[in-house]
């Protein structure tokens, strides 16, 4: 399993309208190969940020499967439109502690 960590900051006073659009892509990113979950949690002290984390099997299911896909594109027609900037993605591997 891979954890795509991604931080995005919107366009102050578009947090409506981008949860709204998060709403209707998540509907197209559910449909790629290797997608396991989506949690979006909204900032506290910048309210304008928001982290996503996405669940993959793979590294490849996110970066060659859905990343070169049509879904991004609908994805991102979606919800790019209310990004001040472009996000700042990483991936997480295995767990390596718990509790």
């Amino acid at each position: 399993m891979v954890l795509e960590r991604a931080i995005i900051e919107v366009k102050p006073g578009s947090e409506p309208a981008f949860e709204a659009a998060i709403e209707q892509a998540k509907q197209v990113i559910a449909q790629a190969g290797g997608f396991r979950s989506l949690t979006l949690r909204r900032g506290i002290e910048r309210s304008s940020t928001y982290l996503l984390l996405v669940e993959w099997d793979t590294l490849d299911d996110h970066i060659q499967g859905f990343r070169e896909s049509e879904l991004f594109g609908r994805w991102r027609e979606l919800i790019g439109a209310h990004f001040a900037s472009a996000p700042e993605v990483e991936h997480f591997g295995e767990p390596v502690a718990t509790l």
